[in-house]
């Protein structure tokens, strides 16, 4: 059993919100429950706070989320822990700006010897082009997917990279 790096020590007030939260049931299923092991793991209102391996048990989650709750409660407080940790390396690469270049792209001309772009041209192209630092032949075709822009589609002259016979 691991040993608690963080304790949670809740103010009346924070109490008083997090039964009332579990009693309702109006909030989402992970904030209920992330409500209900602070108030497991309370060291104020409980005479013994519950242990991890109880905790565990009980809400059908590991050690590793039950000490992450604790944690965002001390350094953050009580809304960071309620919530869903935000992901910091999530970013988006493809915006609107760099859609609307993989259309263009792919509705030019194709490139001199060529009789029509593929997915990995057009991801060269847009790097060449300093659209983008780096991106995938696969997110240049999911792209397009989401456009109604189908590679194979003879219309808009865009193919998938054909497989080479040995």
């Amino acid at each position: 059993m691991r040993p608690r790096k963080y304790h949670v020590s809740l103010t009346e007030d924070e109490y008083k919100y997090l039964k009332e939260l579990t009693s309702k049931g109006t909030a989402s299923a992970q904030k209920i429950k992330h409500a209900q092991i602070l108030l497991k793991l309370d060291e104020t209102f409980n005479e013994k706070p519950w242990a991890l391996e109880e905790i565990r048990k009980a809400y059908g989650t590991c050690d590793g989320t039950i000490c992450s709750i604790a944690q965002r409660f001390v350094e953050e407080g009580l809304t960071s822990a309620l919530n869903r940790k935000q992901q910091q390396n999530r970013h988006r690469k493809i915006t609107g700006e760099v859609e609307a270049h993989i259309a263009a792209i792919a509705c030019s001309e194709a490139p001199e010897g060529r009789d029509h772009w593929t997915l990995q041209l057009i991801a060269d192209r847009l790097v060449e082009l300093k659209v983008v630092d780096s991106i995938s032949a696969t997110a240049v075709g999911t792209t397009l997917k989401k456009m109604n822009l189908s590679p194979g589609s003879s219309k808009n002259g865009v193919f998938p990279k054909r497989e080479q016979n040995s």
